[in-house]
């Protein structure tokens, strides 16, 4: 039996990961401002084949990205019923025997494109961060408003980890989404509703 044979693409793929946070209230109580707030998390455990050293080229990883992106899409429409997200972001986690830039390649645009496709468009580059880790390792996601970087109201954070991921030879890649920006918020500036999504920024 051949271990770790690409079963989805040009990746291997161990696990996916889903995680939900639906927000009634703030921190001190408060009641939402309308509708409670839902956070999303669609994320994937991949075999790092350049684990352990330095590859000149990691193309191969990016052209294949776009299968990734549209499965996270088709992932998140089927968790949340196809419902409107308003903000996203993205993050990746790798293993401690892979370079910080393996995980990168899978956050290009190619990735992102298909994701902005399912969710029905989105003008505004994707807060990214990452990090390499072990299991546990807690990854804080930025958000921002996916059609107008500059929403004050929908820079938010969704912390998320894994209990047996990832091992020293995997790269978990994730993306966040939001269905409004946070409760309560009264920091002025751009409105969410002004927002026109007139291209990336």
């Amino acid at each position: 039996m051949t271990t770790h044979a690409p079963n989805f693409g040009v990746f291997h793929i161990r696990k996916w990961f889903s995680q939900v946070e639906e927000i009634w209230a703030g921190e001190t109580g408060a009641p939402a401002d309308g509708e409670p707030l839902f956070k999303y998390m669609i994320g994937a455990c991949i075999k790092n084949p350049y684990s352990g050293q330095f590859v000149e080229d990691l193309s191969a990883w990016i052209d294949g990205s776009p299968e990734l992106g549209i499965e996270i899409g088709r992932r998140l429409n089927a968790l949340t019923g196809g419902a409107r997200m308003e903000s996203y972001g993205k993050a990746i986690l790798v293993g401690i025997d892979g370079e910080y830039e393996h995980g990168n390649a899978l956050l290009t645009n190619p990735a992102a494109n298909p994701i902005r496709d399912a969710l029905g468009g989105g003008a505004s580059w994707v807060p990214s961060t990452g990090k390499r880790g072990v299991p546990g390792t807690i990854l804080d996601i930025p958000f921002g408003h996916k059609d107008a970087l500059y929403v004050r109201s929908h820079y938010d954070t969704m912390s998320v980890s894994f209990d047996d991921a990832p091992n020293r030879d995997e790269v978990i890649v994730c993306w966040v989404f939001a269905t409004r920006g946070r409760l309560n918020a009264r920091l002025g500036g751009l409105r969410a509703e002004e927002a026109e999504g007139n291209g990336l920024t």
